[in-house]
């Protein structure tokens, strides 16, 4: 049997995890989940009020996602979903009953900014970016991409490397 995997677009806020996850599943005929979905209204206060997380914060968040993502039966899912530490990731690998691979999307502190300033609605702020990037610690195994470009030569990209995943 052909083990489980989770597709983890992962990095900052504001890199486009959510826009290029979706529009990555969509494509590719999987089922898409949004992490932020998942958090407590704690951790939604304290992102709002601009404080950071910290692990004591993300690990019943992880603990949550993986619940979900235990209980489906698809065999790829697509995950948008920070995973800026190597303590979340453990976390993910843990609780995720099969494969994680990791997709970090990669942009400079300025673009971030600009797009976080923005943007309207979001748990995130650009007051947090700042931390996020202090916070990041890329996978050495991940795939990397520069979301400098437009989205949709993001996706297809990534696309063209994941085909493999897409149902036959």
């Amino acid at each position: 049997m052909t083990p489980r995997t989770l597709i983890v677009v992962m990095g900052v806020a504001g890199s486009g995890k959510s826009t290029v996850g979706r529009a990555m599943a969509d494509r590719l005929g999987l089922p898409f989940v949004e992490a932020d979905d998942f958090h407590s209204a704690a951790n939604r206060e304290k992102m709002a009020a601009g404080r950071p997380l910290d692990d004591t914060d993300r690990k019943p968040w992880v603990a949550s996602l993986c619940a979900t993502l235990a209980e489906s039966e698809a065999p790829v899912t697509v995950l948008a979903c920070s995973a800026l530490t190597p303590a979340v990731r453990r976390w993910l690998a843990a609780g995720f009953p099969g494969v994680v691979r990791y997709i970090l999307l990669s942009g400079s502190a300025e673009l971030i900014g600009a797009r976080l300033a923005a943007r309207r609605g979001h748990l995130v702020g650009q007051a947090l970016l700042e931390s996020q990037f202090a916070a990041l610690t890329p996978p050495a195994d991940a795939l990397v991409t520069d979301v400098a470009r437009p989205v949709e030569a993001v996706v297809a990209e990534l696309c063209a490397e994941l085909a493999e995943f897409a149902p036959h």
